[in-house]
């Protein structure tokens, strides 16, 4: 089965300790790609999904205007985070992990993403079919060349170098 991402239904989500006191989140708001399910046969299924850098939102304009410079994402020069499976394998109880290619400020690295809560197919008004599933990883930014940090007065640095991504997609496809 193949399925389009609706970008209108799907983002991803991150969080990064701040100061070492508290998690500051964001979201990419405009996510697309494609996604081949075979539920039957999953090393048979792929995921390719494209994120618009400058889709950032944390709720604090200064703060993603920041991430969009060259400090963090430089989204004039790379606009676009990406993420190619590799393998796709079942992990037990509808769960699945994916092995992939994350490409972040032109920086590739496999990362494995773990995906539960694959719904079932739902036929929308439209006719179109439609499923959806949540995907989670940790990564280091610092492999992807997110370097930018400031140290604090009584120790530690501004920043944390986890972080957590939380991806939600809803996808599509034409019924047969």
């Amino acid at each position: 089965m193949n399925y389009q991402i609706d970008p209108a239904h799907s983002a991803a989500q991150f969080k990064v300790r701040h100061m070492g006191i508290a998690n500051i989140k964001g979201e990419f708001d405009e996510v697309s790609g494609n996604v081949t399910f075979d539920p039957a046969n999953p090393s048979q299924s792929s995921i390719d999904v494209t994120i618009n850098a400058a889709s950032i939102s944390t709720r604090a304009a200064k703060r993603d205007e920041h991430l969009k410079a060259p400090d963090f994402l430089n989204v004039a020069e790379y606009p676009h985070i990406t993420f190619k499976s590799k393998s796709v394998s079942a992990a037990g109880n509808g769960a699945y992990k994916v092995i992939g290619d994350l490409t972040i400020r032109g920086v590739s690295k496999e990362v494995a993403l773990s995906v539960e809560g694959l719904s079932e197919e739902v036929k929308d008004p439209w006719g179109m079919m439609r499923r959806g599933a949540e995907a989670k990883t940790r990564i280091n930014r610092t492999d992807f060349g997110l370097n930018f940090n400031a140290p604090l007065e009584g120790g530690g640095m501004m920043l944390g170098d986890d972080v957590d991504i939380m991806i939600d997609l809803e996808m599509t496809r034409k019924p047969e």
